[in-house]
Order: C-alpha cells, then sequence, then structure tokens
C-alpha cells in the first residue's frame, strides 16, 4: 500500500487514531486539512501537543508553545479534532504548584471549537487525590495507562475516559490475548453505556507496534462497531 494511501485505508478500518508526528514536529494547516479530507465524517484525530511545551523544568513557563502548537492550525481537522494529550517525560515529578500555572494556560477553545486536554502523566508521584483534584479543576482528564512503566491512574469522575494499551505482545496475533480483549470490551461498555454514557478513546500503544492494528479492529469487533 503506497504511503500517501495509508491513512485513507486505516481510517475505513478503524474510528480513531493518536498522532504522534505533532508531538515531535510543527505541521501546517493544510495538513490538517489534508488528513480532514481523507477520513470517513465520524472519524477522529486525538494529536499529541509538541514535546517543548512539556519537556522543560518550569512548565509555568510553556505558555509561548503551547499558543503556537494551538494555533498552529489544528481547528482546521473541525469536527474531527478529538483530545490534546500533553505527554510528560517519566522523570516530570508532580509540584502543585508549577503544575497548576501550567494547566491555567491551557486554552478552552480554538477557532469557536471546545479543546478536551488529556494529560499523559508518567511519575508515580502523580496517582495521588491532589493531582487529581487539580486536573478535575481544569477540566483536563488523565491517561488510564495499562503498562508495567507507567503508573494506571483510575478517574472515575470524568467527563470521558482516554487508554493507552501498552502491553501488546509480537508473539499474539492480536496484540493482547482474547480473555484480555474481553474484558477491555466489558470495561468499555460500562464507561460508554448507562444512564451516563461517556465517551472513550483507547489506543494500542507501543508495545509490538505492528500488532496495533488488529488490536483495535479486534476490541472494535468484539464492541460491535465493525
Amino acid at each position: 500500500l503506497a504511503h500517501s494511501k495509508e491513512l485513507g485505508y486505516a481510517s475505513r478500518k478503524l474510528t480513531a487514531i493518536e498522532v504522534n508526528g505533532t508531538y515531535y514536529g510543527t505541521f501546517k494547516p493544510p495538513t490538517f486539512a489534508k488528513w480532514r479530507d481523507e477520513t470517513p465524517d465520524d472519524f477522529v484525530f486525538s494529536l499529541k501537543a509538541n514535546r517543548f511545551a512539556t519537556n522543560r523544568k518550569l512548565l509555568a513557563t510553556a505558555g509561548e508553545s503551547i499558543e503556537r502548537f494551538v494555533g498552529s492550525g489544528i481547528d482546521t481537522l473541525g469536527a474531527k479534532l478529538g483530545p490534546i494529550v500533553w505527554q510528560f517525560m517519566p522523570t516530570k515529578v508532580f509540584d502543585a504548584e508549577d503544575f497548576d500555572r501550567f494547566l491555567a494556560l491551557l486554552p478552552q477553545s480554538v477557532g469557536g471549537r471546545r479543546l478536551r486536554h488529556v494529560l499523559d502523566v508518567r511519575h508515580p508521584s502523580f496517582d495521588r487525590p491532589e493531582y487529581l483534584a487539580l486536573a478535575r479543576r481544569y477540566g483536563c482528564v488523565t491517561v488510564h495507562t495499562d503498562s508495567e512503566k507507567f503508573p494506571s491512574i483510575v478517574d472515575a469522575q470524568s467527563p470521558f475516559a482516554y487508554l493507552r494499551l501498552m502491553r501488546s505482545e509480537a508473539a499474539t496475533p492480536t496484540g493482547y490475548p482474547p480473555e484480555a480483549l474481553d474484558q477491555w470490551a466489558l470495561g468499555a461498555r460500562a464507561w460508554t453505556g448507562g444512564n451516563a454514557p461517556r465517551d472513550l478513546f483507547v489506543y494500542f500503544i507501543n508495545g509490538a507496534k505492528e500488532r496495533a492494528p488488529a488490536a483495535a479492529m479486534a476490541l472494535l469487533d468484539r464492541l460491535g462497531m465493525r
């Protein structure tokens, strides 16, 4: 399959993707417009915010980098713009005052479109009530990670959920074994159903990357979404 056709093909097998490239580089409106036009109407892009906003000693000084990323044309995606993921280094320790000042810098909208912010915190010091209370105060959702390396923080009160499943194995055709996918499907139904259904974003990240598409499609099959 030609590289130029990969997005169009993948977007018809999956319902969303998390864009890693925006973490490392700057993209322009024509690129976002191209992504928008090549994908189905109900497809969603989660974007990783540029690393210059989060990989710094003092997060409170990130204002210019945040503005540059949010103003780079991401709103060109229109209704296909999903959550923005702010990923922090595993060595970044929770500092309540500095983190508070960082969260205060995050804009609530761009181009008239409300933004949904996701915090991918990777140091164990974030696994505490004080951090969750701070994130909630600013309307931010915390990534729930299935990983041996990073904490798995659970926030049952969040307005939507964002999962990054990182235990895929190359020896398993679907990355995760069938019984594990069954359990994740049960959890997904519980979150998106009931009297107060909420949005759920699930991505298979790292691990055996070559198995990620099969893992995602297997989960979608279990949810009756393919």
